[in-house]
Protein backbone atom coordinates (compact mmCIF):
# COMPACT_ATOMS: atom_id res chain seq x y z
CA UNK A 1 0.00 0.00 0.00
CA UNK A 2 2.80 2.36 0.87
CA UNK A 3 4.49 1.68 -2.47
CA UNK A 4 1.23 2.37 -4.33
CA UNK A 5 0.84 5.70 -2.56
CA UNK A 6 4.38 6.69 -3.46
CA UNK A 7 3.83 5.81 -7.12
CA UNK A 8 0.53 7.70 -7.16
CA UNK A 9 2.16 10.75 -5.59
CA UNK A 10 5.01 10.59 -8.10
CA UNK A 11 2.53 10.32 -11.01
CA UNK A 12 0.60 13.39 -9.84
CA UNK A 13 3.80 15.37 -9.40
CA UNK A 14 4.95 14.48 -12.92
CA UNK A 15 1.57 15.45 -14.39
CA UNK A 16 1.63 18.77 -12.54
CA UNK A 17 5.16 19.50 -13.74
CA UNK A 18 4.21 18.67 -17.33
CA UNK A 19 1.18 20.96 -17.10
CA UNK A 20 3.23 23.83 -15.75
CA UNK A 21 5.90 23.35 -18.44
CA UNK A 22 3.41 23.16 -21.30
CA UNK A 23 1.53 26.17 -19.96
CA UNK A 24 4.67 28.25 -19.64
CA UNK A 25 5.73 27.35 -23.20
CA UNK A 26 2.34 28.26 -24.60
CA UNK A 27 2.33 31.48 -22.61
CA UNK A 28 5.81 32.39 -23.86
CA UNK A 29 4.83 31.72 -27.44
CA UNK A 30 1.69 33.78 -27.22
CA UNK A 31 2.94 36.63 -25.05
CA UNK A 32 5.08 39.21 -26.91
CA UNK A 33 6.31 40.67 -23.64
CA UNK A 34 8.38 37.60 -22.88
CA UNK A 35 9.79 37.63 -26.41
CA UNK A 36 10.67 41.28 -25.99
CA UNK A 37 12.43 40.51 -22.72
CA UNK A 38 14.38 37.67 -24.32
CA UNK A 39 15.36 39.94 -27.19
CA UNK A 40 16.36 42.70 -24.77
CA UNK A 41 18.64 40.25 -22.96
CA UNK A 42 20.45 39.52 -26.24
CA UNK A 43 21.15 43.19 -26.84
CA UNK A 44 24.29 44.77 -25.36
CA UNK A 45 24.04 47.17 -22.47
CA UNK A 46 25.13 50.05 -24.65
CA UNK A 47 22.25 49.68 -27.13
CA UNK A 48 22.11 49.69 -30.91
CA UNK A 49 24.52 52.11 -32.59
CA UNK A 50 23.50 51.74 -36.24
CA UNK A 51 20.15 53.15 -37.37
CA UNK A 52 19.60 50.67 -40.20
CA UNK A 53 20.62 47.60 -38.18
CA UNK A 54 17.62 45.49 -37.18
CA UNK A 55 17.78 42.97 -34.33
CA UNK A 56 16.15 39.58 -34.68
CA UNK A 57 12.45 39.43 -33.78
CA UNK A 58 12.80 35.91 -32.39
CA UNK A 59 15.35 34.12 -30.27
CA UNK A 60 18.30 33.69 -32.64
CA UNK A 61 20.28 30.91 -30.99
CA UNK A 62 20.06 27.48 -29.38
CA UNK A 63 21.10 28.37 -25.84
CA UNK A 64 19.78 30.77 -23.23
CA UNK A 65 21.93 33.88 -23.15
CA UNK A 66 21.88 35.68 -19.83
CA UNK A 67 22.32 39.45 -19.60
CA UNK A 68 25.99 40.39 -19.52
CA UNK A 69 26.71 43.02 -16.91
CA UNK A 70 30.09 44.62 -17.41
CA UNK A 71 31.93 47.03 -15.16
CA UNK A 72 35.24 48.82 -15.45
CA UNK A 73 38.07 47.80 -13.15
CA UNK A 74 39.63 50.90 -11.65
CA UNK A 75 43.29 51.52 -12.31
CA UNK A 76 45.79 51.10 -9.53
CA UNK A 77 46.66 54.65 -8.37
CA UNK A 78 50.24 55.67 -9.13
CA UNK A 79 51.92 58.22 -6.87
CA UNK A 80 54.47 60.58 -8.33
CA UNK A 81 56.90 59.58 -5.59
CA UNK A 82 56.76 55.97 -6.83
CA UNK A 83 57.47 56.82 -10.47
CA UNK A 84 61.12 55.99 -11.15
CA UNK A 85 60.92 56.19 -14.94
CA UNK A 86 58.36 57.38 -17.47
CA UNK A 87 58.13 57.61 -21.24
CA UNK A 88 55.29 58.83 -23.42
CA UNK A 89 54.67 56.75 -26.53
CA UNK A 90 52.45 57.18 -29.58
CA UNK A 91 51.50 54.13 -31.62
CA UNK A 92 49.20 53.27 -34.52
CA UNK A 93 46.81 50.36 -34.94
CA UNK A 94 46.19 49.25 -38.52
CA UNK A 95 42.73 47.65 -38.71
CA UNK A 96 43.67 45.81 -41.89
CA UNK A 97 45.99 43.52 -39.95
CA UNK A 98 44.62 40.11 -39.03
CA UNK A 99 44.90 40.60 -35.27
CA UNK A 100 42.87 43.82 -35.49
CA UNK A 101 39.96 42.36 -37.47
CA UNK A 102 37.56 43.17 -34.61
CA UNK A 103 37.73 46.87 -35.48
CA UNK A 104 36.24 46.16 -38.91
CA UNK A 105 33.56 43.68 -37.89
CA UNK A 106 30.19 44.95 -39.24
CA UNK A 107 28.48 44.17 -35.95
CA UNK A 108 25.79 41.98 -34.38
CA UNK A 109 23.50 42.10 -31.35
CA UNK A 110 26.52 41.81 -29.04
CA UNK A 111 28.51 44.61 -30.64
CA UNK A 112 25.70 47.12 -31.10
CA UNK A 113 25.30 46.33 -34.79
CA UNK A 114 28.16 48.51 -36.00
CA UNK A 115 31.88 49.01 -36.48
CA UNK A 116 33.99 50.20 -33.57
CA UNK A 117 34.06 53.68 -35.08
CA UNK A 118 30.25 53.65 -35.20
CA UNK A 119 30.17 52.76 -31.50
CA UNK A 120 32.41 55.75 -30.80
CA UNK A 121 30.40 58.16 -32.96
CA UNK A 122 27.11 56.99 -31.46
CA UNK A 123 28.47 57.60 -27.95
CA UNK A 124 29.60 61.10 -28.95
CA UNK A 125 26.19 61.93 -30.45
CA UNK A 126 24.41 60.76 -27.30
CA UNK A 127 26.75 62.75 -25.05
CA UNK A 128 28.24 59.69 -23.36
CA UNK A 129 31.81 60.73 -24.17
CA UNK A 130 33.43 63.96 -25.29
CA UNK A 131 35.46 64.44 -28.46
CA UNK A 132 38.39 66.84 -28.63
CA UNK A 133 39.99 68.64 -31.53
CA UNK A 134 42.24 66.70 -33.86
CA UNK A 135 44.69 69.60 -34.04
CA UNK A 136 46.57 68.36 -30.99
CA UNK A 137 46.46 65.45 -28.58
CA UNK A 138 46.42 67.50 -25.38
CA UNK A 139 42.60 67.76 -25.27
CA UNK A 140 42.62 71.56 -25.31
CA UNK A 141 39.40 72.11 -27.30
CA UNK A 142 36.18 70.11 -27.03
CA UNK A 143 34.10 69.66 -30.18
CA UNK A 144 30.35 70.19 -30.45
CA UNK A 145 27.98 67.72 -32.09
CA UNK A 146 27.57 70.03 -35.10
CA UNK A 147 31.33 70.17 -35.56
CA UNK A 148 31.49 66.38 -35.37
CA UNK A 149 28.77 65.98 -38.01
CA UNK A 150 30.40 68.53 -40.34
CA UNK A 151 33.65 66.63 -40.01
CA UNK A 152 32.02 63.25 -40.63
CA UNK A 153 29.87 64.04 -43.67
CA UNK A 154 30.73 67.65 -44.54
CA UNK A 155 28.39 70.21 -46.03
CA UNK A 156 25.78 69.07 -48.59
CA UNK A 157 26.87 69.47 -52.21
CA UNK A 158 24.80 71.85 -54.32
CA UNK A 159 24.87 71.22 -58.07
CA UNK A 160 22.97 72.99 -60.84
CA UNK A 161 21.66 70.60 -63.51
CA UNK A 162 19.33 70.88 -66.50
CA UNK A 163 15.92 69.31 -66.05
CA UNK A 164 15.40 66.73 -68.82
CA UNK A 165 11.67 67.46 -69.06
CA UNK A 166 11.48 71.26 -68.85
CA UNK A 167 14.97 72.11 -70.06
CA UNK A 168 15.31 74.60 -67.20
CA UNK A 169 18.22 74.64 -64.73
CA UNK A 170 17.47 73.36 -61.24
CA UNK A 171 19.43 72.98 -58.05
CA UNK A 172 20.08 69.50 -56.67
CA UNK A 173 21.31 69.05 -53.11
CA UNK A 174 23.27 65.87 -52.48
CA UNK A 175 23.84 64.73 -48.89
CA UNK A 176 26.98 62.84 -48.09
CA UNK A 177 27.14 59.79 -45.88
CA UNK A 178 29.91 58.71 -43.56
CA UNK A 179 31.67 55.53 -44.63
CA UNK A 180 32.98 53.62 -41.59
CA UNK A 181 35.34 51.63 -43.83
CA UNK A 182 37.31 54.84 -44.47
CA UNK A 183 38.66 54.60 -40.91
CA UNK A 184 41.57 52.19 -41.29
CA UNK A 185 43.82 53.20 -38.39
CA UNK A 186 43.69 54.31 -34.76
CA UNK A 187 46.33 56.31 -32.95
CA UNK A 188 47.06 55.72 -29.28
CA UNK A 189 48.77 58.04 -26.84
CA UNK A 190 50.03 56.21 -23.78
CA UNK A 191 52.36 56.47 -20.81
CA UNK A 192 54.82 53.77 -19.81
CA UNK A 193 55.74 54.08 -16.14
CA UNK A 194 57.92 52.02 -13.84
CA UNK A 195 56.14 51.99 -10.48
CA UNK A 196 58.55 51.02 -7.72
CA UNK A 197 55.63 50.42 -5.36
CA UNK A 198 54.35 47.66 -7.66
CA UNK A 199 57.82 46.76 -8.84
CA UNK A 200 56.86 46.57 -12.51
CA UNK A 201 56.27 48.53 -15.67
CA UNK A 202 52.76 49.96 -15.99
CA UNK A 203 51.21 50.97 -19.32
CA UNK A 204 48.27 53.36 -19.40
CA UNK A 205 46.44 54.55 -22.50
CA UNK A 206 45.82 58.30 -22.31
CA UNK A 207 44.02 59.01 -25.57
CA UNK A 208 42.76 57.40 -28.75
CA UNK A 209 42.09 58.95 -32.17
CA UNK A 210 40.52 57.36 -35.26
CA UNK A 211 42.35 58.07 -38.53
CA UNK A 212 40.30 58.53 -41.69
CA UNK A 213 41.72 58.00 -45.17
CA UNK A 214 41.59 61.07 -47.41
CA UNK A 215 41.65 60.90 -51.20
CA UNK A 216 42.33 63.39 -53.97
CA UNK A 217 39.77 64.28 -56.61
CA UNK A 218 41.30 61.76 -59.00
CA UNK A 219 40.78 58.99 -56.43
CA UNK A 220 44.43 58.67 -55.40
CA UNK A 221 45.24 58.26 -51.71
CA UNK A 222 46.41 61.47 -50.03
CA UNK A 223 46.88 60.78 -46.32
CA UNK A 224 45.31 59.45 -43.13
CA UNK A 225 44.05 62.25 -40.90
CA UNK A 226 42.99 62.14 -37.26
CA UNK A 227 39.27 62.83 -36.93
CA UNK A 228 39.25 63.72 -33.24
CA UNK A 229 40.79 62.67 -29.94
CA UNK A 230 39.08 60.84 -27.10
CA UNK A 231 40.23 60.74 -23.51
CA UNK A 232 40.57 57.02 -22.92
CA UNK A 233 39.79 57.17 -19.16
CA UNK A 234 36.54 59.00 -20.03
CA UNK A 235 35.62 56.46 -22.71
CA UNK A 236 36.27 53.28 -20.72
CA UNK A 237 32.72 53.06 -19.36
CA UNK A 238 31.32 53.12 -22.91
CA UNK A 239 33.89 50.66 -24.24
CA UNK A 240 32.95 48.22 -21.47
CA UNK A 241 29.36 47.96 -22.77
CA UNK A 242 30.22 46.42 -26.15
CA UNK A 243 31.90 43.14 -27.00
CA UNK A 244 34.72 42.50 -29.45
CA UNK A 245 34.26 39.88 -32.15
CA UNK A 246 36.39 36.79 -31.58
CA UNK A 247 37.13 34.95 -34.85
CA UNK A 248 38.13 31.79 -32.95
CA UNK A 249 35.08 31.35 -30.70
CA UNK A 250 31.74 33.18 -30.88
CA UNK A 251 31.02 32.73 -27.18
CA UNK A 252 34.47 33.68 -25.86
CA UNK A 253 34.32 37.43 -26.25
CA UNK A 254 35.65 40.32 -24.25
CA UNK A 255 34.63 43.95 -24.02
CA UNK A 256 36.46 46.72 -25.83
CA UNK A 257 37.81 47.91 -22.49
CA UNK A 258 39.28 44.47 -21.81
CA UNK A 259 40.61 44.40 -25.36
CA UNK A 260 42.61 47.60 -24.84
CA UNK A 261 43.59 46.90 -21.24
CA UNK A 262 44.92 43.44 -22.10
CA UNK A 263 46.61 44.87 -25.19
CA UNK A 264 45.13 42.34 -27.58
CA UNK A 265 45.80 44.55 -30.59
CA UNK A 266 48.74 44.73 -32.96
CA UNK A 267 50.42 48.12 -33.36
CA UNK A 268 53.66 49.93 -34.11
CA UNK A 269 55.32 52.87 -32.36
CA UNK A 270 55.42 56.03 -34.46
CA UNK A 271 56.79 58.48 -31.88
CA UNK A 272 58.49 58.59 -28.51
CA UNK A 273 58.67 61.79 -26.48
CA UNK A 274 61.54 63.87 -27.86
CA UNK A 275 62.72 67.51 -27.69
CA UNK A 276 61.28 68.37 -31.14
CA UNK A 277 57.98 66.48 -30.70
CA UNK A 278 58.49 64.75 -34.06
CA UNK A 279 57.31 61.41 -35.33
CA UNK A 280 59.80 59.16 -37.06
CA UNK A 281 58.38 60.20 -40.43
CA UNK A 282 58.71 63.89 -39.58
CA UNK A 283 62.30 63.28 -38.51
CA UNK A 284 63.18 62.12 -42.02
CA UNK A 285 62.87 58.35 -41.74
CA UNK A 286 61.27 56.48 -44.63
CA UNK A 287 58.57 53.89 -43.98
CA UNK A 288 60.94 50.97 -43.44
CA UNK A 289 63.33 52.97 -41.26
CA UNK A 290 60.42 54.28 -39.18
CA UNK A 291 59.23 50.71 -38.66
CA UNK A 292 62.65 49.62 -37.43
CA UNK A 293 62.94 52.64 -35.14
CA UNK A 294 59.56 51.80 -33.66
CA UNK A 295 60.68 48.24 -33.00
CA UNK A 296 63.85 49.47 -31.33
CA UNK A 297 61.83 51.84 -29.16
CA UNK A 298 59.51 48.98 -28.14
CA UNK A 299 62.50 46.81 -27.18
CA UNK A 300 64.00 49.67 -25.19
CA UNK A 301 60.82 50.17 -23.19
CA UNK A 302 60.49 46.41 -22.70
CA UNK A 303 64.08 46.04 -21.45
CA UNK A 304 63.80 49.05 -19.14
CA UNK A 305 61.81 47.04 -16.61
CA UNK A 306 64.64 44.47 -16.46
CA UNK A 307 67.25 47.21 -16.17
CA UNK A 308 65.50 48.64 -13.11
CA UNK A 309 66.18 45.41 -11.24
CA UNK A 310 69.84 45.16 -12.23
CA UNK A 311 72.14 46.81 -9.72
Amino acid sequence: MRIMNILKSYRLTALAAAFVFSGSVAFAQGNPTIMDQAQAQSNPNGGVVKADWQPSLIKDGVYDRVPHVYSVLSWQPVREADVMWKKRVWREIDTREKQNVGFRYPGDENTGGGYFIEIVIDAIKKGKIKAYSNMDDRFTSALTKDQIMDMLIGKPDTVTVIDAETGQPKTVITKKEFNPESVTKYRLKEDWIFDRNLGKMVSRIVGIAPLQDKYNEDGSFRASQAMFWLSYPEAREVFAQYEVFNPENDVARMTWDDFFENRMFSSRIIKVSNPFDETYSQAGYNNMEALYEGQRAAEKVFNKEHDMWVY
